[in-house]
């Protein structure tokens, strides 16, 4: 099935010979295991609405199992005792057998999470061996530094693992997100327990049965399949995890931090919500300007936390920006995320089809202009049209909120000044994006926006080298570079005197 936006449809039979579902249990201290109650939840395609197979749904009681694993396996077991170069040969290792499976990694985040088969196979999964050759390549780099000390003493540091690890991951991105904290938590001589998201867990299962055909030792990567409530909850409040890192919601996030001050007072990572504001200034290239937008707003579905979806276009060229993205959008076609002529797959699960179209009802009725889209696509399965709405304000609920789906307001702005207060006008700090051919523009505005990363003449261009979080209500750590890497470290400094010194 496959639609394009102004009306015209094919439909055709499924392009892909999807494999058979292998990993669906539990996978604790190196097995796959039933949950202790035994339960199990749906997992969903959403291009059809219907469940694909049944998964194990992991409690508190499996958390606590999958931890004591993870703790027996820092605290007695070899992995965080293995030189860095050992390490970070087994990821090295991972990383191999990721790319050997591309085909049924990259079927499974299709079906199960609606994502373009043909860019898990060009970016998704790439960029997971890309994190695991990276952080193996830090793995042996790991060092303290040698301090002067006064008072006669000597003195040094050293970077330790911090210890247990608990992840928790999002859908919209599931293989991307899962080794983004699992490639450092590893590489860094942590153990982790992963909790996936309950929409998309079956590409985490399948990456802890390549994780151990690598060699990484039983205990050292958990999952736990459940939900965020139950499962998600123990591990935020868990007294022998010893760090949180998650991603997902501003409003997930503030329990996640609630839940490790009441408990041990654990560090936690977040990466959160964003509603980030992208500049159009005059002087840039139409067509260029548009690409950039309409891809920064509309890639994977739009959902994306970074997605651009405040555009703000500077009153010169507003009407021709416009125009190139209302036919842009009218272009896109819609439908089965393995037919290779779809460009937007469905979103990931009903309850965020519903939530999308609630705030496409949001914006009809807060008076903006609906320039296309704005409805859903067949009678079954979760796609919606690439939406466009003009003349929205600042103070919308479209224009305020994370709608997290392929939904783009549109704004005019007139001075440089005015640019910069209306895109700081926001709780969240994720991102943001600056189209001009001038220089003093460019690194005005740069300095000017507070977010974590700042595209200039580009957008949602990632890179291993380059740390990657938010300011404000999106979070505070940071994803990739070696920022991330140390995140997993604690840092002990060791002091000894010197004896001919006076103070001995």
């Amino acid at each position: 099935m496959a639609d394009h936006c102004n009306g015209s449809s094919h439909t055709s039979e499924s392009f892909a010979n999807i494999p058979p579902i292998k990993f669906t249990k539990l996978f604790i201290n190196g097995n796959f295991v039933d949950s202790v109650s035994g339960k199990t939840f749906e997992a969903i395609d959403p291009r059809t609405g219907e469940a694909i197979t049944r998964v194990s749904k992991g409690d508190k009681e499996d958390v606590d199992l999958a931890v004591k694993a993870a703790r027996f396996a820092f605290d007695n077991g070899p992995w965080p005792r293995l030189s860095g170069s050992e390490r970070g040969r087994i990821l090295m290792k991972l990383a191999d057998l990721i790319e050997e499976n591309i085909e049924e990694i990259a079927s499974l985040d299709a079906i199960n999470g609606g994502k373009l088969f043909s860019l898990c196979k060009l970016i998704d999964i790439p960029n997971a061996s890309m994190a695991l050759r990276f952080y193996a390549g830090a793995a042996d780099k790991i060092h303290g530094t040698v301090l002067k000390l006064s008072k006669g003493l000597h003195g040094y540091t050293l970077r330790e693992p911090i210890g247990v690890v608990g992840a928790i991951i999002p859908w919209n991105f599931p293989t991307i997100m899962f080794f983004m904290k699992v490639a450092p938590a590893l590489a860094a001589g942590c153990t982790i327990v992963v909790k996936p998201a309950e929409q998309t867990p079956l590409s985490a299962l399948y990456y802890a049965h390549l994780a151990k055909l690598a060699g990484v030792p039983d205990g050292v990567l958990n999952v736990v399949n459940g939900y965020g409530e139950t499962a998600g909850a123990a591990i935020s409040s868990h007294m022998d995890i010893d760090k949180v890192s998650f991603t997902g919601s501003t409003e997930v996030g503030r329990k996640i931090m609630v839940a490790a001050a009441t408990s041990n007072l654990k560090p936690v990572s977040l990466e959160l919500g964003g509603k980030s504001p992208l500049l159009i200034f005059d002087d840039a290239d139409v067509d260029e300007a548009a690409n950039i937008a309409f891809n920064g707003t509309f890639f994977n579905k739009g959902e994306i936390c970074v997605a651009s979806s405040r555009i703000y276009v500077q009153e010169g060229i507003y009407d021709k920006i416009v125009d190139k993205l209302v036919e842009k959008a009218k272009a896109l076609v819609v439908g089965d995320p393995f037919d290779p002529q779809v460009n937007q797959g469905p979103q990931a699960d009903k309850k965020q089809f519903e939530k999308i179209l609630s705030y496409i009802e949001h914006g009809k009725r807060e008076g903006a202009t609906l320039l296309t889209g704005g409805k859903h696509i067949g009678q079954k399965g979760y796609y919606i049209q690439p939406t466009i709405f003009a003349d929205v304000k600042d103070d919308m609920i479209i224009a305020k909120n994370e709608i997290f789906g392929p939904v783009m307001s549109l704004m005019k702005f007139k001075t440089m000044e005015e640019g910069i207060k209306r895109a700081n006008n926001t709780a969240y700090g994720l991102a943001a994006g600056i189209i001009t051919k001038d220089l003093n523009v460019a690194n005005t505005v740069s300095r000017s926006v507070r977010a974590g990363v700042v595209w200039i003449n580009c957008y949602t261009v990632f890179d291993m080298d380059c740390p990657y979080g938010g300011y404000k209500m999106s979070g505070f750590g940071r994803d990739y570079g070696l920022d991330a890497l140390n995140q997993y470290l604690q840092i002990k400094s060791v002091v000894t005197p010197i004896h001919d010194s006076p103070w001995h």
